[in-house]
């Protein structure tokens, strides 16, 4: 093992759990303004996940008063708090981009029942 896979295996976290396209997830961010020092919650439906050592990376997209906002959060950074899965999504699609152009309730994602689980 080289230098650079020792380093990369040090930032990865391990206390982020696993979700996927489809999940609804709430975010919780540390903020730093001035001296101060806050955790805000970003909650809303991700749209991909970027698998690789340390530069994985997730979108999560909300609507906020009819406007649709996405974020792309590093996932090992140190300004995640940390992540909770709300629900899972049932979708066929690993990047469910086509999100942004519905509206309303088009845009809902079917959860996974007990029984979607069991298969």
């Amino acid at each position: 093992m080289n230098i650079l896979q020792k380093i990369e295996r040090e930032q990865i976290r391990l206390d982020i759990p696993r979700f996927k396209a489809g999940d609804t997830v709430k975010v919780h961010v540390r903020i730093i303004e001035g001296e101060k020092e806050r955790i805000q919650v970003f909650q809303g439906t991700v749209l991909r996940v970027k698998r690789g050592a340390t530069s994985s990376t997730f979108v999560v997209r909300k609507i906020s008063d009819g406007i649709g906002v996405e974020r792309v959060f590093p996932l090992n950074s140190p300004y995640i708090d940390r992540v909770e899965v709300i629900s899972e999504g049932k979708v066929r699609q690993g990047r469910i981009f086509y999100l942004r152009k519905l509206k309303g309730k088009a845009a809902r994602i079917k959860t996974k029942s007990n029984w979607d689980r069991v298969k």
